[in-house]
Parts: C-alpha cells; sequence; structure tokens
C-alpha cells in the first residue's frame, strides 16, 4: 500500500507556470507506476502525465504535451516525491489535479481504474 499527498497547486493566469508536488509515503522506485490526473467540475477524470517505476518512461496526453513535464526525486533509495511542471497554463487547464499509483506489474495507463491508490487532489486554477 501507499498513501500519497498532493501540494502545490493554486490559481495562476493564463500563460503562467505552477509545480505539483505528489508525496509517497515510501519509496516507489521499481514498485509503483504513477499518474497525474484532473478532473473539472461536469467532466470525467481525465490521465494527463505518467511515469514507469524507475522513471525512465513517460508519457503524457496530447492536451499535456510539451507543456507539463514530469519529474522525480534523483535518489532511487528516496524516491518518494513525483514533481508535474506546468508551464503556459491556459484556462482548460482548471481542474483538481490527482496522484495515483499503480503497482507492479503497470504500464503507462490512462486509465484511472488501473490505479488503486490516489491522493486527496490540489486544485489548479488558470483565469483569463
Amino acid at each position: 500500500q501507499v498513501q500519497l499527498v498532493e501540494s502545490g497547486g493554486g490559481s495562476v493566469q493564463a500563460g503562467g507556470f505552477l509545480r505539483l508536488s505528489c508525496t509517497a509515503s515510501r519509496n516507489t522506485y521499481g514498485t509503483f507506476c504513477m499518474g497525474w490526473f484532473r478532473q473539472a467540475p461536469g467532466k470525467g477524470r481525465e490521465g494527463v502525465a505518467f511515469i514507469s517505476t524507475t522513471g525512465s518512461a513517460t508519457k503524457y496526453s496530447d492536451s499535456v504535451k510539451g507543456r507539463f513535464t514530469l519529474s522525480q526525486d534523483n535518489a532511487r533509495n528516496t524516491r518518494n516525491t513525483l514533481y508535474l511542471q506546468m508551464s503556459s497554463l491556459k484556462p482548460e487547464d482548471s481542474a483538481m489535479y490527482y496522484c495515483a499509483a499503480d503497482p507492479v506489474p503497470c504500464s503507462l495507463s490512462a486509465d484511472k481504474d488501473e490505479y488503486p491508490y490516489w491522493g486527496q487532489g490540489t486544485q489548479v486554477t488558470v483565469s483569463s
């Protein structure tokens, strides 16, 4: 099991940037694939960025590709924080952002049902 806590959300103007953090209760290296999802009011939960257990592979949705970047702690033995650097933000990026974890065996899945562990979310609001 793993507990996840997101932070870093806030309100920014269009074109601005934010960095979200997801802190896990344990080292995720080699054990969990990680993902960021978002959900706007009245819409379904959308997967936006995913990283493999070792961090060697990432995948982004078309809606954020080139603007959002995933990163993790460099040290393998203390890898428990996942970051989502968001730049060139648009009003349509406004949503509650959730971190999720999928234990091995796992893939860079955009299907929210593949992820059994979720954080409580952090709100991102982008104004025009």
